[in-house]
């Protein structure tokens, strides 16, 4: 299933889902701060944090043996590894988000990772209606999770530029994915979660169909010189127009193995 796909329009995602979930059923699936001068004669500032190398990223992404449930995909398929030319805004200042809820890392990245994790649905009860056991199914979280690597200061100026771009773009944007458009009508920040050295948490409003306003949640940790973006849809919350949970455990293992 592609998570972009699912993330333009709720109708097509809840298709795409079945087809997901069957398949996941048969499987199993820090750097210390800079130091600041504190006047004449002080020590000079610490070195920005080495980027990784592609090998050392793939090494600290996500693995299924760090996660107590649902799945980890190593390999996602192509459906969400959209290329950053293919991820576009109307307004330039809103990029950023088009890019973080697509997936793709902000900026110029030394090395790049991605991973995607899917929840375990839970057993309907028996007698459940059919069309209660589609919403039960539906009622899972996918989190697309990339990771980007960078020299110098550019994880800092990444991190800085999508918080920018939450405060410029909270009244909403349209962003275009791989020739799709998608209306979102609002941006909210809230703070990360707790791991990395500065965070950001997005909640995006996209307008679906039918009138439907669907949630899709952003949070991007900053670890060194990785920057973290987890992106994470539920189909059954965003047909309804429903808050969900975000899944803590994940980011939270994912982040631990950056250092």
């Amino acid at each position: 299933m592609s998570a972009t796909a699912v993330r333009r329009t709720v109708l097509a995602a809840s298709a795409a889902a079945l087809a997901l979930l069957a398949t996941a059923c048969g499987g199993s699936g820090d750097a210390d701060k800079a130091a600041e001068g504190k006047g004449e004669g002080s020590p000079a500032a610490a070195p920005a944090a080495k980027a990784l190398t592609a090998a050392e990223l793939e090494k600290a992404a996500l693995a299924q043996s760090d996660v107590k449930s649902g799945k980890v995909t190593t390999k996602v398929p192509a459906g969400d590894d959209v290329a950053a030319d293919k991820v576009t805004a109307d307004d330039a200042a809103c990029l950023p988000l088009a890019r973080a809820q697509a997936g793709v890392a902000q900026g110029e990245p030394a090395s790049t990772a991605k991973r995607s994790w899917l929840g375990t649905p839970k057993k309907p009860a028996p007698g459940t209606k059919p069309e209660d056991m589609l919403m039960a199914a539906l009622d899972v979280n996918k989190t697309l999770i990339a990771l980007a690597s960078y020299d110098g200061g550019a994880a800092e100026d990444a991190l800085k530029g999508l918080t920018t771009a939450a405060q410029k773009c909270a009244g909403g944007f349209t962003a275009t994915v791989d020739g799709t458009k998608t209306k979102f009508l609002k941006a909210a920040t809230a703070a990360a979660p707790q791991g990395g050295e500065e965070g950001v948490a997005v909640t995006l409003t996209m307008a679906a169909e039918e009138g439907v306003k669907a949630p899709v949640k952003i949070v991007v940790v900053r670890k060194g010189a990785t920057v973290a973006t987890f992106s994470t849809i539920n189909m059954a919350a965003m047909a309804a127009g429903k808050d969900y949970q975000l899944p803590n455990d994940v980011i939270a293992a994912q982040v631990a193995k950056l250092g």
